[in-house]
């Protein structure tokens, strides 16, 4: 089993932008990219045009460390200091329930973990310090 953390920035429509600047500023190099235009297309949630070119998820590298971005999806909002969330990976479908039970616990759960078309268990919760994790399984569906 494989475990990480990996900071997860959360922008507010300006993720290619900051990309770019990390990739100057850095040195970081730009390793994925998707937009939301990209995704597969779910008919209860129409993506409004102006959406399409954003940043879905992307990951750089920074030196040794991967560094993931996305901005935030429409509708939704973002506030200064919730733009770092922590991303745990591993590839063990148990592990991650165990990791998202424990960081709910007082807690508040902002997606539930579920399968995703990019992940076989995927969920966001806010643990009760206030902390958001993005609890990422890796592995084919």
């Amino acid at each position: 089993m494989s475990l990480r953390l990996s900071p997860y920035l959360m922008m507010n429509g300006n993720a290619k932008e900051a990309i770019q600047f990390y990739e100057k500023a850095l040195g970081a190099k730009l390793l994925f990219n998707q937009t939301f235009g990209e995704m597969p297309k779910n008919p209860e949630f129409p993506l409004p045009e102006e959406a399409k070119e954003l940043v879905a998820h992307a990951m750089i590298k920074v030196g040794e460390t991967d560094l993931m971005f996305s901005d935030t999806f429409p509708g939704q909002t973002s506030q200064i200091g919730d733009q770092v969330t922590i991303c745990i990976t591993t590839n063990d479908i148990e592990k991650s329930n165990q990791i998202f039970k424990s960081l709910q616990q007082d807690g508040q759960v902002k997606m539930p973990l579920q399968e995703t078309f990019f992940s076989p268990a995927y969920g966001i919760v806010t643990d009760k310090f206030g902390v958001t994790f993005q609890i990422y399984t890796e592995g084919q569906q």
